[in-house]
């Protein structure tokens, strides 16, 4: 089982089971064991989702939350920023741990620190972008090629009265 801790300081145990994945499944519609499909397009749309994941891993930490009465919203009110992150890494580390296979498990965590690779390299490349970025300049151009479509758009004469009363 992993753990994470969230904002609040309070440790959390990740437990991905056969009845959790069934609890899961019966609150929220969440197939657990089915998020690795499609090229892991469910898995990333739950990552992306910051208040279904909360909810997951709420149904997740269930037992323990209601052994110290935190509620799902004082759950949720202590994951944000790292906290999160952590949460949703002790729960793909967790939900890996739950395949019955193997070579599915070694395959799955290769898939997942290949992920996290390209995830850093992208991060790295737009803080270097970002570094040598002249935001001066930029918003010069900008400024400019906005106030030049205006500018041509204003040099076309407005037809005249006159034309129009033939």
């Amino acid at each position: 089982m992993r753990t994470f801790t969230d904002n609040a300081g309070r440790t959390w145990t990740v437990a991905v089971n056969v009845a959790a994945i069934k609890r899961v499944r019966g609150l929220f519609g969440v197939d657990l064991y089915s998020l690795v499909d499609d090229g892991f397009q469910p898995l990333a749309r739950l990552m992306a989702d910051p208040v279904q994941l909360a909810d997951v891993l709420f149904c997740l930490c269930k037992e323990e939350a209601d052994a110290k009465q935190i509620s799902d919203e004082d759950f949720g009110r202590a994951l944000a920023g790292d906290a999160i992150t952590l949460a949703a890494d002790a729960f793909v580390e967790e939900l890996i741990d739950f395949f019955p296979d193997a070579r599915a498990r070694a395959g799955l965590r290769k898939v997942i620190e290949a992920g996290k690779k390209v995830r850093a390299k992208l991060l790295d490349h737009a803080e270097t972008l970002l570094a040598t970025l002249d935001t001066d300049c930029e918003a010069s151009d900008l400024i400019a090629s906005f106030g030049a479509s205006r500018a041509s758009s204003g040099s076309t004469p407005a037809p005249s009265p006159s034309a129009n009363s033939s």
